[in-house]
């Protein structure tokens, strides 16, 4: 098994630029059953200080995809998680992380409304990669939420959209980091998605979690190489013009009009759905933020 696993990293290395089955979480769970060894203790010994980021990152710039998840997995243990969405390109990360670390919890939030396409590529890829996958969803449910609320994300407006992230994917995050125990995460972001996503680092800190981003620097060309290397699937929304896929509702293909991918999500009322900034603690906070600051 480690040879085949060092096989793939070679490959990967050459590659990337300079099953268990699922249970859905709408409360907290034991941890008691993750196995704590050396790597654990490694983790706590770095975390009982606050890592310097600015120095750090300028290491970590000069580590490749394969290598930056190494890192992470030398450095923070069983304490390193890693999110998916399923979207369009999730398979690269999928897969780049898996090789390293093959039991790795997959966090992935279920909103309720995601496109029927999207739970049935979920279900490929967590059996073909054998994923640890962790489903959370919020512990309201579509109707309820609908009932109290309205349909948010019809309102057109920010402070609608805003209170729709929170209940359906923020808060449930949220929880998913608590009960694994997270210190790190790893995440799939690239810089030129989003203008935030521009200011990120290698490494950087969100709320009291670190993030790690391997395929920061990566370009369409770069994700479009490794998935045809290692014959991994798109999203099958992509062949229907999807650059990038949420919720059913928020979610549309890309026209020539659109200035850039994000465009064509939450209606171009703002560019990201609240999971990858400073995560909102309360309804009020996430009531409060506008759309340069999700």
């Amino acid at each position: 098994m480690m040879g085949q696993v060092s096989m793939a990293l070679s490959v990967i290395h050459n590659v990337v630029p300079c099953v268990q089955r699922e249970r859905v979480y709408h409360g907290s769970y034991d941890t008691s059953h993750r196995h704590h060894g050396a790597a654990e203790t490694m983790a706590n010994v770095v975390l009982e200080s606050e890592l310097d980021l600015e120095a750090l990152n300028k290491t970590l710039d000069g580590m490749d995809a394969a290598e930056l998840v190494s890192w992470g997995a030398e450095t923070f243990g069983e304490s390193l998680v890693m999110s998916t969405s399923f979207g369009i390109q999730s398979a690269v990360m999928l897969h780049l992380v898996t090789q390293v670390m093959p039991n790795i919890p997959v966090i992935w939030v279920d909103t309720g409304y995601l496109p029927v396409e999207t739970y049935r590529f979920a279900e490929e890829l967590t059996q073909r990669l054998g994923l640890n996958l962790k489903v959370y969803q919020s512990p309201m449910s579509p109707a309820r939420m609908e009932a109290l609320h309205g349909r948010l994300w019809d309102q057109d407006n920010v402070e609608a959209l805003n209170r729709y992230d929170y209940i359906r994917k923020v808060e449930p995050m949220q929880r998913a980091l608590k009960d694994l125990g997270a210190r790190a995460w790893l995440a799939g972001l690239r810089a030129n998605q989003t203008s935030h996503r521009q200011t990120l680092g290698r490494i950087a800190q969100q709320n009291d979690i670190y993030k790690l981003h391997p395929i920061l620097s990566w370009h369409s060309r770069d994700v479009y190489k490794y998935l045809t290397t290692f014959d991994l699937p798109y999203h099958p929304l992509f062949d229907q013009g999807y650059v990038t896929v949420g919720d059913w509702h928020s979610s549309r293909p890309m026209t020539d009009d659109d200035g850039d991918e994000r465009a064509t999500r939450f209606k171009g009322l703002k560019q990201e759905c609240g999971l990858h900034l400073h995560l909102p603690q309360t309804q009020g906070e996430a009531d409060s933020l506008n759309s340069s600051s999700l």
